[in-house]
């Protein structure tokens, strides 16, 4: 009996740390993906200005990755669930992304960052299976974790490619972040093919497609993602749209955005991790959920009036933080109470959902920007952060 018990212990030890492995493995690519992505994001409203594109044309390019992700996020997650297979679609994100750097080098029109920027929303499209197949390696009660963790490890990569960026534009010349983010999707995908497949749990007979539609009609589900299409309205219409631009408006250089890029990442990445745990014992998922809309409000409309790169770093740091600490709470929030087996498909929904705020935020703060310039759209994004503050108020009532 003592032996079997060993064997059984050291059985559990040896999976214990087989999903462990996993698990970091895992996370390796995911770093290199976003990597690839987020490499050229701070140079991108400059890079597109620079290619002779008006502010209207600017938001064009911003908001299609929003747009593109909008038509393919659920069709994949309805996808991976349908084929019970998530490593095809691993696959996909990372030969689009490489392919999007691909085509931001094979032009220099304004229409080839657009038809570039398209292929990259349908790379970030495939981030719905990343996420549930990350949540794949822990049980059901550890949701939150492992969102955490996954939002962690995406942030330390914006933060580590997107602080480069302006650096090697300001020495090697546009087309540098765009080379070194089709090389890095490369190697990710070459790890990737060594990842094994994740088979959700066994069903007793064939899902079908109702079932999987049927779970948009969640409730919370409906709620927490119509809240992070004003947190994706917000974010990339600031720091992954307009900030850089306004930055260099009041005489910054290309290569100091690294410091407007730290300025803000380093709090959201403090935030993602850590921020929820604190706030959430004291404040509940609403109290901080009100406490990060409001403050990214707050800071939203500070940016036009700063007159210094500093100053501006400034309201990066604030709005980096209470950023921080809505985006893991919602995603978090947007699979709980939904069988494993459909998660791929709730996880589609949500994001396809708050991409509409990635992709209408900009663009309207473009339009808005070219008539009462770019003070206009950091208003527009500081409304939006306001107005979601309120429904977190009146929404998030189970939790307190």
């Amino acid at each position: 009996m003592a032996d079997q018990i060993q064997a059984g212990q050291s059985k559990a030890l040896e999976t214990s740390k087989r999903i462990g492995s996993s698990r970091f493995y895992f996370l390796g690519i995911v770093f290199l993906f976003w990597f690839s992505s987020y490499i050229y994001v701070p140079v991108l409203s400059p890079y597109v200005e620079h290619l002779g594109a008006n502010y209207v044309m600017v938001g064009m390019v911003l908001g299609v990755y929003g747009l593109m992700q909008i038509l393919f996020r659920l069709p994949i997650g309805i996808g991976s669930d349908y084929m019970n297979r998530r490593r095809p679609f691993i696959f996909l994100g990372l030969i689009a992304s490489g392919a999007s750097c691909l085509l931001f080098m094979w032009g220099v029109q304004p229409g080839w960052a657009l038809a570039a920027r398209a292929v990259s929303g349908i790379a970030a499209s495939a981030w719905v299976v990343y996420s549930v197949m990350f949540a794949g390696y822990f049980p059901k009660e550890e949701t939150g974790r492992a969102m955490g963790m996954l939002q962690f490890t995406t942030v330390i990569a914006q933060l580590t490619s997107m602080m480069i960026s302006g650096y090697m534009v300001e020495h090697w010349g546009w087309n540098a972040p765009f080379l070194i983010g089709g090389i890095v999707a490369f190697a990710a995908l070459l790890l990737a093919l060594r990842l094994p497949e994740q088979r959700p749990e066994k069903r007793e007979s064939a899902i079908k497609l109702q079932d999987l539609t049927g779970v948009v009609k969640e409730p919370l589900l409906v709620r927490v993602s119509l809240l992070s299409v004003l947190a994706h309205c917000v974010l990339f219409i600031t720091m992954f749209g307009y900030t850089p631009s306004q930055a260099l408006n009041i005489g910054a250089s290309k290569e100091s955005l690294g410091w407007l890029t730290l300025a803000f990442m380093v709090p959201h990445a403090v935030a993602t991790l850590y921020g929820s745990r604190f706030f959430g014992k004291r404040l509940g998922d609403r109290g901080t959920l009100m406490l990060g809309f409001a403050g990214s409000a707050l800071f939203t409309l500070l940016i036009p009036s700063m007159p210094s790169l500093g100053a501006l770093c400034a309201t990066q740091i604030g709005n980096g933080f209470m950023q921080g600490l809505i985006f893991p709470l919602l995603l978090g929030k947007s699979v709980s109470g939904i069988a494993p087996y459909k998660r791929a498909t709730a996880m589609g929904f949500y994001q396809a959902v708050y991409a509409i705020g990635m992709s209408g935020g900009p663009f309207v703060a473009g339009w808005i920007s070219s008539v009462y310039g770019l003070t206009g759209g950091f208003w527009l994004g500081a409304v939006a952060a306001a107005f979601a503050a309120v429904l977190s108020w009146v929404w998030i009532k189970d939790v307190s």
